[in-house]
């Protein structure tokens, strides 16, 4: 079995130093090293060579490992400096020069024996979720006689340093004040039982177990005991005992698995479900894109019907046009062409005229009124064709006018008509695009490489479209644009007012939205616990409270419908766990500053959840306008000047 390390009575001295405790750890690792103290019994046996009169003569690696950093990180008076050096001394022993025994043994047997959730018993019955009981906590009387020790914070970091990792230590009070005893929290899943085990399992190979804490007989009890929390202690009348029934619910490991097992099935059959419900959903959108298709290439059939139709009648008007033109231009020219032979009779008369001009004076007189008068009459003649000319060229101008007019309103007609078929057709293919692209979508889910391709395209097209109709609404965009820009300068006008409002004490001030008012709490933790402890739990407290706040998964809200109106509101949710254990826990000071605290985050920042400032009417109560920060801001200023 090996020599085993007997100490003298100078070597257990309780006055050694840090430095003589390192120096003397250093030596025990020497000697331990050496060979000279026997520590590996086989390749699965070990042995403490500093504990012989322990009832456990070997032990497991992990268990002879967590055996020492147990004792040598130990707080306990029966422990001595050098028995803590030399179990420090061996757990480095054991990491630096044995480690490779745990890793040569079997996995198999590894897994088998280093699995604390598989060697306890899976129908005892646990406090869920995993807790641990904590006694023989030192205290203090303070000056109004109350007893007092130390915050649960030290206890919990000295537990994640040794692996346990709780979640918390919760020390328990009664009237006369600390009860000496605590509740250790773990994690409610696999991980927080399989250290809860470890802890129950190191107090119990380090002696100060549940069984060595009940025992009656032997030396006075020194030091932590602890164990993990199981039926006997949730059913005891006990102060843990009722802390127990208030937090937690008694299970087995096989009822937990159960429960484990449930609700893995129904996630499954949820999920299947919601599969079932997409199926739906991409059936349905396929039969919507089939419906829209169909509707439109009705409405294009439709529109190149009404287009020839349109075309047809407009080429009819334009050929009657024409042939009035043409009726009217020989119209004209069978009127010159009647003028013209009017002009060569009229000149031929003339000529008879002046053949009897000789004959008499009486003919002459004759003949010289008519060749006056067929004078007149053939300058008569003669404006008429002249005017008839100038009609024909206004006609001939008016014809060419009507003409060109009649072919820009068909241009300015048709390309109206192809602006607005082409923006309905776009608006018509953006729907169909977004359609298919959504059908694509729940399609692509399966991996398909080629439906990928396909979505991209469609997505590719459907980005050309909408560039093409975001060019027809440049100008709402130009609206828009000078909207925001004065929102934006709004906006640095109202946060330039803030920054200046904080140097100021005014009835338009600065509130930081969200934040949680401590008084409140400092009142409520005063009247319930000693006046020297306060400040630490207020501080805990808060802290906490604050990570609630914070954090974006918890929403303690519910919508309801006020009444004579359709929308719905967000109110706070009065069942809410959180809330309701800081109700009755804390009273209605601290609640109300929490839930004034959430309804503020709620209104100015629900997606962030971080302290927001803002202007803030302070007679009023409530949210200050621009235009009466700047009133107030004047005002002062004037008052200033005056004086």
């Amino acid at each position: 079995m090996g020599s085993t390390v007997v100490l003298s009575s100078d070597e257990e001295d309780s006055d050694m130093s840090e430095s003589e405790m390192e120096e003397h750890a250093d030596k025990i690792y020497l000697t331990l090293k050496s060979g000279k103290l026997k520590v590996k019994l086989s390749p699965q046996a070990f042995t403490c060579p500093y504990c012989p009169n322990k009832k456990k003569p070997s032990f497991q690696y992990k268990d002879l490992l967590q055996h020492a950093s147990g004792v040598g990180n130990s707080n306990s008076e029966k422990r001595t400096l050098k028995d803590k050096a030399s179990h420090l001394a061996l757990v480095k022993y054991l990491q630096q020069d044995l480690a490779d025994s745990e890793a040569a043994e079997p996995s198999s047997k590894r897994q088998k024996t280093g699995d604390p959730i598989q060697d306890c018993d899976q129908d005892e019955k646990l406090v869920c979720p995993w807790k641990g009981v904590v006694v023989n906590i030192p205290t203090r009387k303070t000056q109004d006689g109350r007893s007092a020790g130390e915050s649960g914070s030290k206890l919990r970091d000295e537990y994640i340093q040794r692996g346990f990792n709780p979640t918390r230590v919760r020390p328990l009070w009664n009237h006369w004040g600390f009860s000496g005893t605590a509740i250790v929290d773990f994690n409610r899943d696999w991980n927080g039982l399989h250290n809860s085990l470890l802890f129950d399992k190191a107090y119990q190979v380090d002696g100060h177990g549940k069984k060595d804490w009940l025992k009656k007989d032997g030396p006075p009890k020194t030091g932590l005991y602890a164990w993990i929390a199981r039926a006997d202690d949730y059913n005891g009348s006990t102060l843990i005992g009722e802390d127990l029934r208030k937090k937690g619910d008694l299970k087995t490991i096989a009822e937990v698995t159960e429960e484990e097992a449930r609700k893995q099935q129904k996630l499954v059959q949820n999920l299947t479900q919601l599969v079932e419900e997409k199926k739906k959903g991409v059936k349905e959108f396929e039969e919507l894109c089939s419906v829209k298709s169909k509707e439109l290439k009705e409405r294009l059939e439709e529109k190149e019907k009404s287009l020839q139709k349109h075309n047809r009648e407009l080429n009819a008007i334009q050929e009657r046009t024409m042939g009035h033109v043409n009726k009217i231009f020989a119209d004209h020219e069978r009127l010159k062409m009647k003028l013209e032979l009017e002009k060569k009779k009229l000149e031929l008369k003339g000529i008879e005229l002046a053949k009897r001009e000789a004959h008499n004076e009486t003919e002459r007189k004759n003949l010289s009124e008519d060749l006056q008068q067929n004078a007149s009459k053939n300058s008569s003649l003669e404006l008429a064709s002249m005017e008839q000319q100038k009609a024909d060229e206004e006609v001939k101008k008016l014809a060419e006018y009507q003409r060109r007019q009649k072919e820009e309103l068909h241009e300015k007609i048709i390309r109206l008509e192809r602006q607005r078929d082409q923006k309905q057709a776009i608006e018509l293919e953006i729907e169909q695009l977004k359609g298919e692209l959504n059908v694509k979508k729940h399609m692509g889910s399966d991996g398909d490489s080629e439906i990928v391709k396909e979505v991209e395209e469609i997505y590719k097209g459907l980005t050309e479209k909408e560039e093409e109709l975001a060019d027809l609404d440049k100008f709402n965009q130009t609206l828009i644009l000078r909207e925001r820009r004065t929102n934006d300068e709004l906006q640095e006008a109202r946060k330039e007012l803030v920054n200046i409002m904080k140097e100021w004490k005014l009835s338009i001030g600065v509130k930081r939205m969200g934040e949680l008012v401590t008084k409140p709490f400092m009142d409520a933790l005063q009247q319930k616990y000693c006046q020297q402890d306060v400040e630490d739990r207020a501080i805990d407290v808060l802290q906490l409270w604050e990570d609630y706040l914070k954090d974006p998964d918890w929403h303690p809200f519910k919508r309801i419908k006020l009444e004579n109106q359709e929308r719905e509101v967000e109110v706070i949710d009065e069942r809410d766990e959180k809330l309701r254990e800081l109700k009755d826990d804390l009273g209605d000071g601290p609640y109300n500053a929490v839930t004034r605290a959430l309804l503020e985050i709620n209104e100015y920042n629900p997606s962030g959840r971080y302290i927001t400032t803002e202007l803030w009417n302070l007679k009023e109560d409530g949210k200050a306008t621009l235009e009466e920060g700047v009133t107030c801001l004047l005002n002062q200023w004037d008052k200033s000047k005056r004086r």
